[in-house]
């Protein structure tokens, strides 16, 4: 089974710069959506980025121009580039892989990471 383990967090200025990174434990080349959620204090873990097998992304609105996620299937990672930093990204990052576990794809297997804690000081 694919395992997710996140790294690059910590704390940072307002208007800083981090990457992100999920390191898969097994092959990604099946998953056509790896994501990137973040979970604030008191708040609902929310989308951040997806992207797809083909390269196709997309980001809530609040991150557009700012962050930008990729994908290295031939590495097994997925990477989330984090620049221009405001306080209001403060969260726990969470890498998410839905993991097809038929032929077809029609079924998947929901696996998260432990997460990794990002703080933007201002």
């Amino acid at each position: 089974q694919v395992q997710l383990v996140e790294s690059g967090g910590g704390l940072v200025q307002a208007g800083g710069s981090l990457r992100l990174s999920c390191a898969a434990s097994g092959s990604i080349f099946s998953i056509n959506a790896m994501g990137w959620y973040r979970q604030a204090p008191g708040k609902q873990r929310e989308l951040v980025a997806r992207i797809t097998s083909g390269g196709s992304t997309i980001y809530i609105y609040s991150v557009k121009g700012r962050f930008t996620i990729s994908r290295d299937n031939a590495k097994n990672t997925v990477h989330l580039q984090m620049n221009s930093l405001k306080p209001e990204d403060t969260a726990v990052y969470y890498c998410n892989a839905p993991v097809p576990t038929t032929q077809n794809g029609d079924r998947y297997l929901e696996v998260w990471g432990q997460g990794t804690l990002v703080t933007v000081s201002s």
